[in-house]
């Protein structure tokens, strides 16, 4: 069994299905997309990430990256719909950055939402987030060790 906490900020919105947080910029405009460290643990460290281009427009679910890391290899599952207006170079450079620091300087891209008010309504936010987050610790503690 694990004995671990996770850092988990409550001033984004989650996508509990993937792993994935949203956090609206300071300016108001756009939003910053990026992995909890929940999702981290069931990852393990990343080895490469690729990010569609800045430009790209997607719906919600629809793939704007991929990853590989030790655990599993797979797609970034949009929890929103939008447009990518900004990808995080650093990142597509050293995917270690997501593992160290993945509220800060291991976010994805930025994002120019489409449909914001509907679809982060249907993210975890708010007094919602510590339930999960136990629910989801408890998972990860019932999980073999790899």
């Amino acid at each position: 069994m694990r004995d671990r906490t996770y850092e988990i900020p409550r001033d984004r919105h989650y996508d509990g299905a993937h792993h994935l947080w949203i956090r609206k910029n300071d300016s108001g405009s756009g939003v910053r997309l990026g992995i909890d460290s929940l999702g981290l643990e069931s990852l393990g460290e990343l080895a490469y990430v690729s990010l569609r281009e800045v430009g790209t427009s997607f719906a919600r679910g629809e793939p704007v990256g991929s990853l590989e890391a030790a655990k599993m290899t797979g797609a970034i599952a949009a929890p929103i719909g939008g447009t990518i207006v900004l990808r995080n170079d650093d990142v597509l450079a050293d995917p270690m950055l997501v593992n160290e620091d993945p509220y800060e300087r291991g976010w994805l891209i930025e994002i120019e939402p489409a449909r914001w008010e509907a679809e982060s309504a249907e993210l975890i936010s708010g007094g919602a987030i510590d339930p999960w987050v136990a629910a989801e610790t408890e998972r990860l503690r019932a999980e073999p060790l790899a």
